[in-house]
């Protein structure tokens, strides 16, 4: 079966465990790139080792796909509404009984920058974070780029959090060395645009990153100044997964501090995909509420 670009494919050397859609195709070399349907991975693979799914399967990878990410925004969900009922209480000696019914506050989430090295990734993230009632600024650059443009797009958006992410990955077969910056396709570049963010902002409370893709070298990106980071188990990374990260920030009161366990709850590839130091929550509550907020808001 010929293998067309647009394609959706596995790879037989990997045992056909990820869903890839063809890219491009090199005739000469008689190779693909691949890039993963939900994970933050770009691969290259010989033609012959490339299988094209059938309908079937892709629909079951889909409804998986699908359960995991209602999942997570379940999780999600019933954290906000803890969060509210406990604001309720905390005003609950102020509210006469005619206004027992509508709250009294207003709430200011945390906003976000989020560069991503791939287009189609950041446009299934900006769909989420507006799901969530997240603001947020989202910018496409390739990973090269982004330590020569974080500066000027911090001082422009004034974030309180920062998504730095795209596409990774640990050259292992290609006989990379684990703590060699070299052996990972991008890390180098995650890292030297952390540096230059936490050159911009030091304080960790005051701008909070995330930053890493698929296997990213961890440890170097908290070094550099990350609060969060992949991968710690040099795994691939959901697509999503920086969304739920920087969710759980902006919806996080600035009184609290964020568990890390509980942070990786939320995610869908868990505590061996992404980690990260204890932070402080960027949400405010404020009050009261007026009229005109109430109208704008509707």
């Amino acid at each position: 079966m010929s293998i067309r670009v647009g394609d959706t494919v596995t790879r037989k050397s990997y045992g056909n465990d990820i869903v890839f859609m063809v890219l491009s195709i090199n005739k000469e070399k008689k190779t693909a790139t691949l890039q993963g349907l939900d994970v933050r991975l770009v691969a290259d693979a010989p033609l012959d080792d490339v299988i094209k799914i059938n309908s079937e399967r892709l629909r079951l990878e889909k409804e998986k796909s699908d359960s995991r990410n209602r999942e997570s925004l379940r999780l999600i969900q019933q954290e906000r509404r803890l969060m509210r009922e406990k604001n309720h209480w905390l005003q609950a000696g102020y509210v006469s009984r005619e206004e027992d019914e509508q709250s009294l506050s207003f709430e200011i989430p945390g906003s976000v920058l989020h560069l991503d090295g791939d287009s189609r990734y950041l446009e299934r993230c900006l769909s989420v974070y507006q799901e969530l009632g997240v603001p947020v600024k989202g910018v496409h650059m390739v990973e090269s780029e982004m330590p020569r443009q974080i500066g000027k797009l911090l001082k422009q958006h004034q974030p309180s959090a920062l998504v730095i992410t795209g596409h990774d990955a640990y050259r292992k077969q290609a006989g990379g060395e684990e703590d060699s910056l070299d052996s990972y396709r991008n890390s180098r570049h995650f890292v030297q645009a952390v540096i230059e963010a936490r050159n911009y902002e030091p304080d960790k409370d005051r701008l909070i990153i995330f930053a890493g893709a698929c296997q990213s070298k961890f440890e170097s990106l908290l070094k550099a100044g990350a609060n969060f980071a992949s991968s710690p188990k040099r795994i691939n990374i959901h697509t999503l997964d920086p969304v739920y990260i920087v969710e759980k920030v902006a919806f996080t009161s600035i009184r609290e501090t964020i568990n890390v366990f509980e942070l990786a709850k939320n995610t869908i590839t868990g505590i061996d995909g992404l980690g990260g130091i204890e932070t402080f929550g960027t949400f405010r509550l404020g009050l009261p509420i007026t009229d005109h907020m109430r109208k704008q808001n509707r």
